[in-house]
């Protein structure tokens, strides 16, 4: 036997999953759980998997971690590192199978492989990287695209809930704020992605010490998946909670790239169909005018409200029914921001007419070509008013910080000031605010 094979051997014998010592809770095959809720779910559509199931004849599931309408995410083990090496666990996403379904895999398995441009820079870290990635064929002959991350512990939303009054104190987020501009400095000028979806879900925190994941996969042996039977095929309940902290000495990391897109270069025209969360929508998104790598410095300077303050930056951009409004979305940057600048209104009425390259349906099931089909525009008449004043609240940027004071508050509007611009060549690039004083410690 060789040197590799007998290691490898040995490494695989210490690294069996611990053989469940309870039997797992049995569900009631009726009620519906986790994937099986998606409008439209069709279990074929999904790989069937199951804890001790190898793939790639690598890859040892272990447990359910997450669920989405594309993919199901399970740890695993990966049986081919050597025995010394602490990184054995993976985070393995399988996607569904079907037309729609195999494009958004292959389009993340794509934006992921353009992520390794250059691993010297200094935002290279911060961004979550495809470790692997295979085809696995499922019983009724279906492929399905895997991705192999790093398994991280847990979204930023949710550490940001175990601090003092929900908030991330100033000088952490300072730190961090510095690490996404790195990230994004990264992903704009060597990598040419534009994110288009940040957000506290996709922003993922890693792991205080190696013992949290020993200690959580020692413990799904006494507390393992409740499960469903249903036609031969179990459905399980994700287990993703690793406990408490140990420690809050943990580094995020910008994931999800799902919905990130491509750009050939710094001289690509803007693009105009509609991206982003409603709460996240750039003003030129709104508007049609085309849009860039600033879009991302937009939605960071939005998020950083939720970070600080606990709350939306925009308090006021639904309807009494709960939907969100864009005419009311554009009333409130107003009242933070002031009116837009006639430069921006004469490119929206330049656009307006333009049609998309293809149709895209809206949240009210209409295919649309235009952002003034889509948003339901125009939103300001021929002289630049805006023609919803009604809707406008008496609110202030400086009104929604609570969380600083005096100076340091100051500091802190001037910095967000330079990402909330409403004409994205006005606002700064990452490497710019990289150099912003607030951000000084």
């Amino acid at each position: 036997m060789s040197l590799r094979k007998f290691w490898l051997t040995r490494s695989l014998q210490f690294r069996r999953p611990p053989t469940p010592r309870t039997l797992p809770t049995i569900l009631p095959a009726d009620v519906l759980i986790e994937e099986e809720r998606i409008p439209g779910y069709n279990p074929k559509n999904f790989y069937p998997v199951n804890p001790g199931d190898l793939l790639n004849n690598r890859y040892r599931i272990l447990s359910k971690i997450g669920w989405g309408t594309t993919s199901t995410v399970w740890l695993a083990q990966d049986t081919q590192r050597w025995c010394w090496n602490s990184k054995r666990y993976v985070a393995l996403k399988i996607a569904v199978s079907g037309y729609t379904d195999e494009d958004v895999a292959k389009h993340e398995r794509d934006i992921s492989r353009s992520l390794e441009t250059n691993p010297s820079h200094n935002g290279f870290p911060f961004v979550r990287i495809m470790l692997d990635n295979f085809e696995a064929t499922g019983p009724d002959g279906n492929k399905h695209i895997c991705l192999v991350y790093e398994p991280m512990r847990e979204p930023l939303w949710l550490l940001q809930q175990r601090m003092p009054n929900g908030k991330i104190p100033a000088p952490l987020l300072k730190v961090y704020l510095g690490i996404f501009l790195q990230a994004l400095d990264y992903l704009h000028s060597e990598c040419h992605i534009i994110h288009t979806d940040l957000k506290m879900d996709n922003i993922l925190v890693g792991f205080e010490d190696p013992s949290v994941i020993e200690e959580y996969v020692e413990r799904q042996a006494n507390n393992p998946m409740p499960r469903k039977v249903k036609n031969g095929r179990s459905i399980y309940l994700s287990h993703n909670d690793f406990g408490p902290m140990k420690s809050f000495r943990v580094l995020p990391k910008i994931g999800d790239f799902g919905l990130a897109v491509a750009q050939s270069g710094d001289s690509s025209e803007p693009l105009r169909y509609p991206i982003q969360p409603p709460l996240f929508h750039a003003p030129e998104v709104l508007l049609g005018t085309g849009w860039t790598y600033s879009v991302d410095i937009w939605n960071l300077g939005v998020l950083i409200w939720n970070m600080i303050e606990g709350k939306d930056l925009f308090q006021h951009i639904r309807s009494i029914q709960g939907d969100y409004d864009v005419r009311a979305h554009l009333a409130e940057m107003i009242a933070l921001l002031g009116p837009p600048p006639k430069e921006l209104l004469d490119r929206e009425k330049l656009w307006s007419d333009v049609k998309w390259d293809h149709a895209v349906e809206n949240p009210d099931g209409k295919l649309c070509q235009t952002a003034r089909e889509y948003f339901g525009g125009p939103f300001f008449n021929s002289e630049g008013e805006f023609m919803y004043k009604d809707l406008i609240p008496d609110v202030s940027l400086e009104g929604s910080v609570l969380s600083l004071e005096g100076e340091e508050k100051q500091l802190f509007l001037n910095f967000a000031r330079k990402m909330l611009q409403w004409l994205p060549e006005h606002r700064k690039t990452a490497k710019e605010l990289l150099e912003d004083p607030w951000l000084v410690l």
